[in-house]
């Protein structure tokens, strides 16, 4: 009998775990659109990724369970931010929502490369405020989480991306390398066309911009 209860215990945390991690057709469609959204090259404009941005977050607090939702807000926001290089205070606004955002996505998965990726392009943000002063606090830190994204999964392609255009765009007195970041971008270019997502909501972005940047070097 002990062990009848037993086992039936353990049955019913299993179906728990499997309810809660279990995504309705809703949530699929509704991931599905924003994601192809992100695809097009017409939606990377500042105003359009905060739109799809605001619209991941309404997705967040409906699917409390799902990570994903988060990490597309805080990836949207920190594009926006990007293309914002001449409103500071709004590049900073738009960091620390994405750190708001993608802390929720890590307190649901930890230890995920994909939520690293993001936390070290909100560190370049933080950085591209003002490198001088902030270049000392947030390169560090931006790497350190690259490291960590590669330590957790070698084979994604934008750890590679990322570690590519920070040499691409670090001036060579602090610590930029032109000719590394060429190789290093087209390693990442190997490890795309090697890459398989999980899904099709899954993330998969960055491809055409390390086309992009070999473009620029060549």
């Amino acid at each position: 009998m002990k062990h009848f209860r037993t086992l039936s215990l353990i049955l019913f945390a299993v179906l728990m775990a499997l309810a809660a991690g279990a995504q309705s057709p809703q949530y699929q469609e509704a991931m599905a659109k924003q994601v192809a959204l992100l695809d097009e090259g017409s939606s990377y404009n500042p105003q359009t990724m905060l739109e799809i941005s605001n619209t991941f977050e309404r997705i967040g607090a409906t699917e409390k369970d799902q990570w994903l939702p988060y990490y597309y807000a805080a990836y949207a926001q920190v594009m926006s931010a990007f293309m914002q290089e001449n409103d500071k205070e709004k590049m900073d606004a738009l960091a620390d929502q994405a750190e708001v955002n993608i802390g929720k996505a890590e307190a649901l998965q930890p230890d995920n490369d994909e939520i690293a990726c993001i936390k070290s392009m909100i560190a370049t943000v933080r950085i591209s405020v003002d490198p001088p002063t902030r270049g000392q606090q947030y390169g560090p830190e931006s790497g350190a989480q690259l490291m960590k994204a590669r330590e957790l999964n070698p084979g994604n392609p934008r750890v590679y991306l990322l570690e590519g255009q920070a040499l691409y765009y670090t001036p060579e007195q602090f610590g930029g390398d032109k000719v590394k970041a060429k190789k290093v971008l087209e390693e990442a270019l190997q490890k795309f066309a090697a890459f398989k997502p999980a899904s099709n909501i899954a993330p998969h972005w960055g491809e055409a911009r390390v086309k992009q940047l070999l473009a620029e070097m060549n």
